[in-house]
């Protein structure tokens, strides 16, 4: 692993082999009591977001109302199964991202798409402050057709927005959502169980003007 470079995306060739074994988890939710791993309520849906370190990006997240659960993993990469210490090692090609299962008759889709916006600065590439390496990159996982066209239309929306306060281009993938992989359940709500935890603000302080809240 020495003298790779974190800071561009593996090829499927240079990657870790991986195991074929599942992170074990906790079955419920620390804060939520709701299952981690489906099935989910009869309903929900599944959004999934990379911005940087998961820690803090998961309790943005289940703090929401209508949220469900949400999950800390790994996506996007090749691996199968990796561990932290082989995600940080760039090697795998997975982002950090978290799972948001959610009720789109409390909270939509557009809510959840502010909410990753305005949490990081989406225009640092492969890295959020002082966090480098392709797995800190910003990534929106899409699960259908809709939550593409919404979030292409939020991204096209922001970048202008952001263009106005003086940042560069943003430079969020958005991409088919590919095999979540959980991550260990040390990392599962992390900062419920750590309330002093490495949790940085990477936001840039410029709002999303999309989203609107259901009743």
């Amino acid at each position: 692993m020495f003298g790779f470079q974190k800071a561009r995306m593996v090829g499927a060739e240079e990657a870790l082999p991986g195991r074929s074994e599942q992170m074990p988890v906790p079955a419920r939710h620390e804060v939520l009591d709701a299952p981690l791993r489906p099935p989910y309520p009869e309903g929900t849906e599944v959004a999934e977001f990379a911005l940087g370190c998961f820690w803090g990006e998961e309790k943005l997240f289940w703090q929401i109302p209508g949220v469900v659960t949400t999950a800390a993993g790994y996506e996007g990469g090749f691996t199968p199964n990796p561990t932290y210490e082989e995600v940080c090692s760039g090697r795998t090609g997975h982002a950090e991202t978290v799972r948001v299962v959610f009720d789109p008759a409390k909270v939509s889709y557009q809510d959840l798409l502010k909410a990753f916006w305005e949490a990081h600065d989406p225009t640092q590439g492969m890295r959020q402050g002082n966090d480098h390496g392709s797995q800190y990159r910003s990534v929106i996982f899409y699960h259908s057709p809709e939550q593409k066209a919404q979030a292409e239309e939020s991204l096209a929306a922001y970048a202008k927005r952001l263009a106005e306060a003086g940042y560069g281009e943003i430079t969020t993938e958005v991409v088919p959502a590919t095999e979540f992989y959980f991550a260990e359940d040390y990392h599962q709500q992390y900062l419920q169980k750590n309330p002093y935890g490495y949790c940085p603000d990477h936001g840039t302080g410029v709002t999303c003007a999309i989203g609107a809240s259901r009743s």
